[in-house]
């Protein structure tokens, strides 16, 4: 590495490396996320039957789901999560709750998918084809777009991006150290971004479906609701990163190199096998894409509604999940047995059944979070603050723009503490969904605002688990007489690319709120 690396640029100390390590100390403080949401039901049940006894209710016109029908005054009261009329309900529900849970049976259908493409290796082989087949100057650009469209692989991409990007870097004679640090930030802090359709994308949905069926909230909450804003923001972020990689990191770290090492770039180019695998998987893509055209453009085809749209409700979209990971599926036998990773068909159930490993800690962490979920609703609570929250809002004077801007600064700082984007959004999304639908935002917007906050600093959380990866990786090529490593160091290295992410998706989701523009298939800003 560098010699700069490390040097007094780092926060080591100071005011803000004091700020850090304050951050760190009050973030290993919180509970493991499935205590926490014990907690919080222990919570909403304690606070239900203080607000009830009190006699705590909100008066509001509400909408009729009747076409004609005038809004009416409606009366909603806290209901006691501790009488009977509820706790009966609760235990003799609780499997179905679980079960029924919507991000459930997403995260596990689109993992099952997305498992068997990533255990094939065909995920690790398209990324070394896109990297490796880039000429040097495009390096920085490519590795970000790969970088980003990795989370597609969630934690696999999050640990190879940086990896391979440290291994190209040095083969072209550049510092690995960018490689590393750029290949992180596109990786973990691109996760509002990707061209195509990833298991946070169904699993997100899921809890804002759940969140807006709890208020009876109609509008559309399937996996594709933020694609459109997700597609341009691929984009975005793969010029941000390799603007801010180019103009500070490598003035900061330099890029001086030895000469271009052919050997080390030659441990990463694909194999006959893998190559042969790639091709495959292509025709297997393609093919499956005709299908699918064959099966949607027609007028009467099966994906299209019986008056033959598409937008804003069909088959088509309602279908987006299975549709995914039947593709994957198919791609993923193709590369595999083109590749010869599977070389029977009893491998395809193997290699699916690893990828759900990944999915094990949330199958538990869903366990407590469903039945918060299915308290909060029950005790009318969500409606108290959505109303409560909409007259603050709204005696706030505050307009569309500063509210989104604001709430993005909320769960950005809030991302510094909890960095689980899922729990974060099974606490958020029943109370901001039903609150901002209240002030006209779709769930579809409130969601993307979410993502945004999320992701924008993720790179720079200090409790983050993969910064021990990023580490571990800058001192495999650091130089005697180098500073060490520390977390310091990733996180002064990572905030430029952090504060970029945050001011460009902010001025992107500006420029869609102004415009009007659609956030995916059939799916508006407003309500």
């Amino acid at each position: 590495m560098s010699k700069n690396t490390g040097s007094n640029k780092t926060p080591q100390g100071g005011a803000f490396g004091r700020f850090i390590r304050g951050i760190e100390v009050v973030g290993n403080k919180l509970p493991h996320p499935f205590w926490l949401f014990v907690l919080l039901a222990l919570a909403v049940v304690v606070l239900s039957a203080f607000l009830a006894t009190s006699g705590t209710s909100v008066t509001y016109m509400a909408a009729s789901q009747k076409a004609g029908e005038l809004p009416k005054e409606v009366t909603v009261p806290v209901k006691n999560l501790l009488s009977y009329e509820a706790l009966r309900p609760f235990f003799s529900d609780f499997v179905k709750t679980y079960i029924s849970f919507a991000p459930l049976g997403l995260i596990m259908v689109m993992m099952l998918g997305i498992g068997l493409v990533e255990q094939t290796g065909f995920i690790s082989a398209l990324m070394r084809k896109t990297i490796l087949g880039a000429p040097p100057y495009m390096v920085t650009a490519v590795l970000a777009m790969v970088g980003i469209n990795a989370n597609l692989a969630s934690d696999a991409g999050i640990i190879f991006t940086p990896a391979i990007g440290g291994a190209v870097f040095k083969a072209l004679g550049r510092n690995p150290a960018v490689g590393i640090i750029a290949g992180f930030a596109a990786a973990c802090g691109g996760f509002t971004a990707n061209f195509f359709v990833a298991g946070t994308d169904a699993l997100l949905a899921g809890i804002t479906e759940s969140a807006a069926k709890g208020m009876n909230i109609a509008a559309p909450t399937h996996p594709l609701i933020n694609w459109f804003f997700l597609i341009v923001a691929t984009i975005t972020v793969t010029l941000v990163t390799t603007v801010v990689t180019e103009k500070f990191i490598v003035p900061m770290l330099g890029d001086e190199g030895a000469s271009r090492d052919s050997s080390a770039l030659a441990k990463h180019v694909l194999t006959n096998e893998e190559k042969r695998g790639l091709r495959w998987s292509l025709w297997a893509g393609l093919g499956a894409i005709i299908l699918l055209l064959v099966l949607t453009v027609p007028q009467g085809a099966f994906f299209r509604a019986d008056d033959g749209s598409l937008l804003p409700r069909s088959p088509l979209l309602s279908s987006v999940v299975p549709i995914l990971f039947f593709l994957f599926f198919f791609v993923g036998i193709a590369y595999g047995f083109g590749s010869g990773t599977l070389k029977t068909a009893s491998d395809v159930p193997k290699l699916m059944q690893n990828g759900l490993q990944g999915s094990l800690s949330f199958l538990v962490i869903a366990l407590p979070a469903s039945m918060f979920i299915q308290l909060f609703n029950a005790s009318n609570l969500t409606t108290i603050l959505a109303v409560k929250g909409a007259e603050a809002l709204e005696a706030l004077n505050l307009g569309g723009i500063p509210l989104l801007l604001l709430f993005i600064l909320l769960c950005g700082t809030l991302n510094l503490f909890m960095i689980s984007g899922s729990a974060k959004w099974l606490i958020l999304a029943p109370i901001f969904v039903p609150m901002f639908s209240m002030v006209g935002f779709s769930p579809a917007l409130t969601q993307v605002a979410y993502r945004i906050g999320d992701s924008s600093t993720n790179i720079i959380s200090p409790l983050s688990y993969y910064i021990p990866v990023v580490i571990g990786l800058l001192e495999q090529y650091r130089r005697e007489g180098d500073a060490p490593v520390g977390i310091g160091t990733i996180l002064s290295l990572e905030l430029p690319y952090s504060l970029a992410f945050l001011v460009c998706f902010s001025l992107q989701i500006i420029l869609w709120y102004v415009l009007n523009l659609p956030l995916g298939p059939g799916t508006g800003m407003f309500m």
